[in-house]
């Protein structure tokens, strides 16, 4: 009897231990994300808001957001900030984790001060950086001309707003490429290196006949991440620039905030559209690791 009891005692256990987790992933995913996609099909108004009877419009949120003069340069400065930042990140993440492989002394105070950047609150990192990029007070500025070069507007002139705003970003995530990285590095076996070594290879063809093919795994997963943070960063460029000046440095992020909450008719219903058409990009991208790692897998 006690054998047939415990196999019903253990699946209730399970049922248990899932059930909080499925209440949480319901709550603060699943209903947020219908209500978004409720939002962008619907005409909502403060009105309807509230008293939640919106009329059902379709896809016509979706068609004022395509026909927006400003979906085009929003949809580039998306593009090219998400790009750059990723390049970027994982570039000088990856040469500071292999850099810091080498345990000399002190490299495990390095590691932790270039890990401030990351823990710091965002509306801090992105203040500082307002302050360094002023024109007329920043200490950027101040270096510029003291090396004998003009002044220039980082953060209110359009060709060097969005610049601004991803130099800001790349100084913010490259701790956590750092951090990943470092940690998929020591899980590659020294014995490979030493042998390389044997055979007479240098650094450069170590690196990337050794650290860089069994860094993928990891690499895919920084990139992944970094590109779903990438895409919904709002608090660095809301601070430095608010999208502007013109809307020089307005990403998708932005531009839904502006329409939902920036005006003073707000726009909820194409502002949950650009929402969600940052959704849709995540999700693709995550679509697409998951099939080039069963495809590795396989192999």
């Amino acid at each position: 009897r006690r054998a047939r009891r415990r196999p019903g005692s253990q699946q209730l256990a399970a049922w248990a231990f899932l059930t909080p987790v499925a209440l949480y992933l319901v709550l603060f995913y699943a209903y947020p994300l219908y209500r978004n996609l409720d939002l962008s099909l619907r005409n909502y108004t403060v009105r309807s808001f509230v008293q939640g009877n919106a009329p059902f419009t379709g896809l016509k949120n979706y068609r004022i957001v395509f026909d927006d003069p400003t979906f085009a340069p929003a949809l580039l400065h998306t593009v090219v900030f998400t790009a750059v930042c990723l390049l970027f990140q994982y570039a000088i993440g990856l040469a500071l984790a292999v850099f810091f492989t080498q345990h000399f002394r002190l490299s495990a105070t390095l590691r932790a001060l270039f890990l401030v950047p990351w823990l710091l609150p965002l509306i801090v990192s992105a203040s500082t950086w307002s302050w360094m990029l002023n024109s007329d007070s920043g200490i950027v500025n101040a270096a510029l001309h003291a090396a004998g070069i003009d002044p220039v507007n980082w953060l209110t002139a359009p060709t060097w707003s969005l610049t601004s705003v991803i130099i800001a970003n790349i100084w913010i995530g490259v701790p956590f490429n750092l951090v990943v990285l470092y940690s998929g590095l020591q899980s590659i076996p020294d014995v490979l290196y030493e042998a390389a070594a044997l055979d007479g290879a240098g650094p450069w063809r170590r690196f990337w006949s050794i650290t860089f093919p069994l860094l993928r795994p990891v690499s895919a997963i920084t990139l992944l991440l970094g590109l779903v943070y990438t895409l919904k960063v709002f608090d660095i460029i809301w601070i430095m620039t608010k999208g502007g000046p013109a809307d020089s440095s307005t990403t998708f992020a932005t531009w839904s905030y502006q329409l939902g909450f920036g005006n003073l008719l707000p726009a909820f219903g194409p502002g949950a559209a650009v929402g969600n058409l940052l959704v849709v990009a995540a999700l693709v991208f995550g679509l697409i690791y998951l099939r080039v790692q069963r495809r590795q897998e396989l192999s």
